[in-house]
């Protein structure tokens, strides 16, 4: 089965930030983040590997959120 591209982009000034990654492998992306901070030849710093990191934990809890509405033999206690 394959697994379902999905990306972010942060647009910076005149620079534009295109991270693909499928589904699943969101411990990769975060890596490539990091990588992306250490490279001194782009502006991409600390503050944008937070908001793309905030932007795919939106996305992964709207997922979550997603599976157990269509799930009707699931019970959220809170």
């Amino acid at each position: 089965m394959k697994r379902m591209q999905r990306q972010l982009v942060l647009n910076k000034g005149t620079e534009k930030y295109i991270f693909r990654y499928e589904q699943g492998g969101e411990d990769e992306l975060l890596d490539a983040l990091i990588d992306q901070v250490k490279d001194k030849r782009t502006d991409f710093d600390w503050f944008d590997a937070a908001v793309l990191s905030f932007k795919l934990s939106q996305t992964l809890i709207g997922r979550a959120e997603g599976l157990l509405a269509d799930d009707s033999d699931v019970t959220v206690l809170h």
